[in-house]
């Protein structure tokens, strides 16, 4: 499928077809779709179905006049005990009338940046670089917002996976650690981009979309940081985690321990009363009493050695 749009007054209306300075939104696009736009854009066939490969990594190629821009964008893959994020390829290609991006769905990226884009309310499609810098702002926004969220959820979990018994806190920590993985190397790729745009040798910036860079830059590089941080305190509180197990685990072998060898006691002094040998006291009517009350106090007195070393 695809949308167009057009800038009307500052911003981003629906247009009913394409025309010079128009955007063109395609996504999970059929091959009828991906033939029409090709021919009636005289697009590279490559540069429309590189961003269809999941795969496909953060870059920027030149060629015929046109230029392709591929970014990775943050993408929900599961709603079960966390919402895990993973990463998918959007690409943006620039001809000399138009802008055209494609990606593998209709990602809620594209409202968002049209949002953005008529909240201002100068948006001209004329200007294509400002719009490329302006999309690739909205990204790592949302990245930002995602990585805040993340912040939150890390707050709440460290103090469950601290006082957990079974392994569902442990499953959400590494659903985190894998989105922040797939988050820190896409804004990696994301950031060689916009130095390669910054070189200008693909795309010609005047000062101000200069300065528009920079702060994309900035952006972008807040939420590798962002990102590194967050990955660096999963580390360490998994660490922690692992320390406290093994602390708790090597408590309860010596509670066992201890209780092992209390109850020890009553079992030797049983079995050798059990043997048909001559043994003190056996000729005595108290035999019982006494062989109980002995008893008693080794196992008191172990007890009390054991609580004194904090075994107990």
């Amino acid at each position: 499928m695809f949308r167009i749009y057009k800038s009307e007054n500052g911003l981003l209306v629906p247009a009913d077809k394409p025309s010079p300075h128009t955007w063109v939104c395609l996504f999970n696009p059929s091959e009828e779709e991906i033939s029409y736009i090709e021919q009636k854009f005289k697009i590279l066939p490559e540069f429309l179905r590189y961003p269809l490969d999941e795969e496909e990594r953060p870059r920027i190629e030149k060629e015929e006049q046109q230029i392709l821009i591929i970014l990775r964008i943050p993408d929900v893959v599961s709603k079960g005990l966390f919402i895990r994020y993973e990463t998918i390829p959007l690409g943006i290609i620039l001809t000399e009338e138009n802008i055209i991006t494609v990606c593998l769905k209709d990602h809620p990226i594209f409202e968002e940046f049209i949002a953005i884009a008529n909240k201002s309310k100068t948006f001209n499609l004329a200007k294509p670089v400002y719009f490329i810098l302006n999309f690739i702002l909205a990204v790592t926004s949302l990245y930002i917002k995602l990585l805040r969220q993340i912040d939150r959820t890390l707050e709440e979990y460290e103090e469950e996976v601290f006082r957990a018994i079974e392994n569902e806190e442990i499953i959400k920590m590494l659903s985190i650690e894998k989105t922040l993985t797939y988050f820190n190397t896409s804004l990696q790729g994301n950031d060689t981009v916009l130095i390669k745009i910054q070189s200008g040798r693909y795309l010609h910036l005047a000062e101000e979309e200069m300065e528009l860079l920079e702060d994309v830059q900035i952006e972008n590089r807040q939420a590798i940081e962002m990102t590194k941080v967050f990955l660096n305190i999963m580390a360490n509180t998994m660490d922690a985690y692992t320390s406290i197990i093994n602390n708790n685990l090597n408590l309860i072998m010596k509670f066992l321990a201890s209780i092992a060898i209390i109850l020890a006691i009553p079992n030797i002094i049983y079995s050798m009363y059990g043997m048909n040998i001559p043994l003190p006291f056996q000729g005595s009517s108290y035999a019982f009493f006494f062989v109980n009350i002995l008893t008693f106090l080794l196992c008191f007195f172990v007890f009390f050695v054991l609580r004194k070393k904090r075994y107990l």
